[in-house]
């Protein structure tokens, strides 16, 4: 049995309507003496609990003389009051970056996953979490979470030893976790599932290389891919859902990073690819079903850093970020569009890392209606900004305590799920509503896209060449994005 508590609240910036962002949290907690399950979870009401507790503190807020304070505005609700006259009414409260300290340098990373990975689907979330010792450091283990359930639980998956600090971790459909561990000079790849009290666990095999990591999980749900980079190449791999065990399938010339999914077949992978002797990064598509054959998917500028960040194959929204402008900005485009990338002024935020990590799905023919999750990071910690590209305005709100940042995925009708685990909860979901833009711009259209398009150098266009994406010829953003 569980105890639960159901209530919802609000977090509304000064000025704002009804259609502020709602939170809902979604948790289970044992009743006392009752062990974590590992079947499936009764079917029943939806436990909720209260909302994310925010106590009343005044922050800053670049670009106005007063403090802002987040004060109770009634059961489970909160506003944003400031003790004077209120300057740019409508905005959320921003923590302002420390005075006197250098802004953050936006610098993307190799290919990392989060602490948290969520199936392609969403349904299962796998990680590895840390078992309370006390007068010690934790043994660490293997978690897996059912998202897709009437309430979230969590399944440990602890095998004869603790695993390691750099193991990595990735769901599959099936509720399987593949598992990446490295053993001398090997990679060893197992799949961790629960069998009653135990863990059961299937042997996949190993790779023998310097370095390997994996990829976000497929969306075909059943294959998982790594990447190994070499001096002058880096080996693409299969090492989940192949005939056999881990497969190598091609080197791939230069050095690649990132990883994003360009279909719901997993198909095609698009790769942030550096020269081998040095030189701009531009993505590349591989086309796994044609002998990983790679093709020229994004180009900017000549000499720019062109990075794909986010995909969502049902409408062709692309997230991308580039130094095109004269330093690393946040954009977006459409796949097959004739429109050039554009770098929205509300993504803008010195000082501050934004990353998006989850798209609205479900939205064909239109991308710019899709709603984005994007993380905030900043000197005072990380939070949560919603958009979408048809709106001018970028909402800012407080992530729910113990967010396992970075990960979260929206439903098809706009509620992003968020998983968290605090001090009280070890395992539960908060559900946060995408706010309406009420902001219209002249003539009443709210379809424009946000930000004027950045005047950008002219440059040759890539040729198509056998792109598995077929856009404009004439198009400056590569085959397949124009």
């Amino acid at each position: 049995m569980t105890a639960c508590a159901i209530k919802e609240g609000s977090t509304t910036g000064a000025g704002a309507g009804a259609g502020g962002p709602k939170w809902v949290r979604v948790e289970t907690k044992p009743a006392a003496g009752a062990r974590a399950r590992a079947a499936s979870p009764v079917a029943g009401v939806v436990p909720v609990a209260p909302a994310p507790a925010l106590s009343p503190v005044a922050v800053p807020v670049p670009g106005r003389a007063t403090e802002w304070a987040l004060a109770p505005a009634g059961p489970g609700k909160w506003t944003l009051a400031a003790p004077g006259r209120a300057e740019r009414p409508g905005t959320e409260a921003v923590p302002a970056a420390p005075v006197g300290r250098a802004p953050a340098v936006e610098r993307p990373a190799e290919t990392v996953l989060p602490p948290f990975v969520l199936a392609g689907d969403g349904a299962y979330g796998a990680r590895l979490a840390v078992a309370s010792v006390a007068g010690g450091e934790g043994a660490r283990f293997v978690e897996r979470w059912t998202l897709d359930g009437p309430e979230p639980y969590a399944v440990p998956l602890p095998t004869d030893q603790p695993e390691e600090a750099e193991a990595q971790v990735l769901p599959l459909a099936d509720g399987r976790v593949l598992i990446r561990r490295r053993v001398a000079e090997r990679h060893t790849f197992s799949l961790l599932y629960p069998t009653g009290p135990g863990t059961g666990e299937v042997l996949l095999g190993s790779v023998e290389r310097d370095a390997l990591t994996l990829l976000p999980p497929s969306p075909d749900g059943v294959s998982a891919y790594a990447l190994s980079a070499g001096a002058y190449s880096t080996g693409l791999w299969r090492v989940a859902g192949g005939p056999g065990g881990p497969e190598h399938l091609a080197d791939l010339p230069g050095r690649c990073s990132g990883g994003v999914w360009l279909d719901r077949d997993g198909r095609l992978l698009a790769l942030d690819r550096e020269p081998a002797g040095g030189g701009p990064v531009k993505t590349v598509a591989v086309d796994l079903d044609r002998d990983a054959g790679m093709t020229p998917l994004l180009q900017i500028a000549p000499e720019s850093d062109d990075r794909l960040l986010l995909a969502d194959p049902d409408s062709g929204l692309l997230l991308i970020r580039s130094d095109a402008p004269g330093h690393a900005r946040l954009g977006w485009g459409v796949l097959g569009s004739s429109l050039p990338v554009r770098f929205p002024e509300c993504l803008r935020l010195p000082g501050r890392t934004v990353t998006p990590f989850a798209v609205q799905p479900g939205q064909p023919l239109m991308p710019e209606s899709c709603a984005v999750a994007l993380r905030i990071d900043g000197a005072e910690g990380a939070w949560i900004g919603l958009w979408r590209p048809s709106g001018r305005r970028l909402h800012q709100v407080a992530a729910p305590a113990g967010w396992l940042g970075g990960s979260g995925v929206w439903s098809r009708d706009g509620v992003l799920k968020l998983p968290y685990a605090d001090g009280e909860t070890a395992c539960a979901v908060a559900l946060l509503e995408m706010p309406e833009d009420t902001e219209r711009l002249p003539g009443g259209s709210r379809r424009q896209p946000s930000g004027a398009p950045v005047p950008l150098p002219a440059c040759t266009p890539v040729p198509l060449g056998q792109a598995p994406l077929v856009g404009c010829t004439s198009s400056k953003l590569g085959p397949g994005l124009t």
